[in-house]
């Protein structure tokens, strides 16, 4: 009985802390990664917001966003340029700007 609740204890700490971090990650990876351009339109970047811009970008599906976003499109290096970052903080970035941007 211990092991059972243990394990079921450690399976619904870590489904909430995945969903927790999704969201607090994107929001600071856009903030140290995508920000610099995404909030100013730097390079003719899409503003973070900007339902017009992004309306056909959201259109175009997900997985495309994200293709563009690790493969990088235009002035916008792979990753934007942080190619350190894995690619599912580049994902819940890509996440954030989304929610922020429909």
């Amino acid at each position: 009985m211990r092991n059972s609740f243990a394990g079921v204890a450690a399976a619904v700490l870590v489904l909430s802390l995945a969903g927790h971090a999704n969201a607090a990650d994107g929001k600071a990876v856009y903030s140290s990664a995508c920000a610099m351009c995404h909030a100013t339109g730097a390079m003719g970047a899409p503003k973070t917001g900007d339902k017009a811009r992004w309306a056909p970008l959201i259109k175009s599906g997900m997985d495309s966003l994200y293709n563009n976003t690790l493969k990088g499109k235009g002035a916008m290096p792979p990753k934007g340029g942080k190619v350190d970052l894995s690619d599912a903080d580049v994902k819940a970035a890509v996440d954030y700007i989304v929610s922020q941007s429909k």
